[in-house]
């Protein structure tokens, strides 16, 4: 049995976003599961779908009258709201008892309402506290690219590492990720390198780096010729089970923010 609901990084530069969240799920309709709202230890009601198997474990072997840890993963689509696609359940005492297996505990050793991020810094307001991460996907079976998506998180990070590959934990406070540990890991190749470096076919063009301003998000960062840089997409938190039985994730995925915030 996995000792933990978030499995660890195989990759140096893997692009992830998942956590965790306790709460009572309440569902918008009692007939529908698949969408509603967790109700936190803390008062909030945070918007959430329900993704793949986890459907089938929630009406079989979870009391839904009573809190339990969820495994999610985190995704901003209002200013000041958080919104979570759940795909797991981290219940080893519950879970365990089905599967007749010894069970392991039921809390975490980061606690509750733990978020790991990884990815790409694309905006950073250190006077506000407000930073954007863009996270990358793998490819579906079908061969479509899903679109990045960004999350807007809350904490200090200098200007220094901006388009930086960085990785986080992070802690739910209200309906924010607030910043708790920040890694610097890599910076990511820009596309201004496009075309060789340093070329100047007229005399004179743009720097090797690109000319962009520091608050401006590039569109697709990490992509250019020089694929030394290029991030490894997540196959953890988007591939694989997410407790002991049988919840697992879904590929499913929002669009992503077109602006960092104002």
């Amino acid at each position: 049995m996995r000792q933990h609901p978030i499995p660890p990084v195989t990759e140096p530069l893997q692009y992830r976003a998942i956590g965790v969240v306790r709460g009572v799920y309440e569902p918008s309709d009692p007939a529908v599961l698949t969408r509603g709202a967790i109700r936190t230890t803390d008062g909030q009601a945070i918007e959430a779908v329900v993704l793949g198997r986890l459907l089938t474990l929630m009406r079989r072997h979870l009391d839904l009258s009573m809190p339990h840890l969820w495994v999610v993963y985190p995704r901003s689509r209002e200013e000041g709201q958080l919104h979570l696609q759940m795909v797991g359940v981290w219940e080893p005492s519950t879970l365990a008892q089905e599967a007749e297996e010894p069970c392991g505990s039921d809390g975490l050793p980061e606690g509750d309402d733990y978020f790991s991020v990884r990815g790409e810094l694309i905006f950073t307001r250190p006077e506000t506290k407000d930073f954007v991460v863009k996270v990358r996907q793998l490819p579906r079976p079908d061969g479509e690219r899903p679109i990045p998506f960004k999350l807007q998180l809350r904490g200090e990070i200098p200007l220094a590492h901006l388009r930086h590959f960085v990785s986080l934990d992070l802690r739910r406070q209200e309906q924010a990720l607030q910043l708790e540990r920040l890694e610097v890991l890599s910076p990511i190749a820009q596309r201004g390198n496009r075309g060789g470096k340093g070329r100047r076919p007229d005399g004179g063009g743009r720097s090797p780096e690109g000319t962009r301003r520091n608050d401006e998000a590039p569109s697709q960062a990490g992509r250019s010729s020089d694929k030394r840089n290029t991030p490894a997409r997540d196959t953890d938190s988007q591939e694989r089970s997410l407790d002991p039985r049988a919840a697992a994730g879904s590929r499913s995925h929002s669009r992503a923010v077109s602006r960092p915030p104002r």
